[in-house]
């Protein structure tokens, strides 16, 4: 372990302990994320997500940010994406289990959801994360893909945001030997599917929260995808 190793984790260590030491922090959170859902989910996204995509670039580069890597437009990326993907959590959420109860497919879904775990939460949190991940993951992959390639190609810039994205020349030159291959055909059934499970089992106050903290697991997961990349 190097010494940029051992600052990085001091310095998430201190970044999150005033969470678990204080209860006045702990609970501010929780009384801000029930306000304003959709900022928190912002700010979790911005901070986790980008957290795992340095982790990611260590994994690739021996080193957590270089030129143009861009983890400030990328933290701002994440925000939108983390409302949006939120807002998709919502949806799926409320929108299955009531599906599932009105076709009679497994009755008492939508009442099961919001009680203790049983066998019947458990298959009610697979669909959701089935068909999460079945229709709006592998649009969400694509376009996070879109916005980091736009993000490198104009240096790592905050101003990347003001310019078009050239998203026909970008999404064509996509490597999808890796994007399908790896990204679609083997991350979304072996880890995203049961990891979303998981998280819609927990409370929902604390779904999103989980969703972001896979953000760090993700970054992980596209560095993977980027070396598998480089040896085709």
């Amino acid at each position: 372990m190097k010494k940029q190793d051992l600052i990085f984790i001091l310095a998430i260590i201190i970044f999150f302990i005033p969470f678990f030491v204080f209860d006045e922090v702990y609970n501010f959170y929780n009384d801000f994320n029930n306000k304003y859902s959709l900022i928190m989910a912002f700010i979790k996204f911005a901070i986790l997500a980008t957290l795992g995509e340095s982790i990611g670039l260590r994994i690739k580069t021996g080193v957590y940010n270089q030129k143009g890597f861009g983890l400030l437009p990328r933290a701002i990326a994440w925000g939108f994406f983390g409302m949006w993907i939120a807002i998709a959590m919502g949806v799926f959420r409320h929108g299955i289990p009531a599906f599932l109860d009105k076709f009679s497919i497994f009755n008492g879904i939508a009442e099961a959801m919001s009680g203790e775990f049983t066998v019947l939460k458990l298959v009610g949190a697979f669909f959701i994360s089935l068909m999460m991940n079945t229709t709006f993951a592998p649009v969400f992959m694509t376009l996070h893909k879109i916005t980091d390639t736009h993000i490198m190609n104009n240096g790592g810039k905050v101003s990347a945001f003001l310019k078009p994205i050239p998203i026909k020349k970008i999404i064509t030159n996509l490597n999808w030997e890796v994007q399908w291959g790896f990204v679609f055909k083997k991350t979304i059934p072996l880890f995203w599917i049961p990891a979303h499970t998981i998280t819609f089992i927990l409370p929902q106050n604390y779904q999103v929260l989980t969703a972001a903290l896979l953000g760090v697991v993700l970054g992980v997961l596209l560095s993977i995808a980027a070396i598998q990349g480089n040896k085709k």
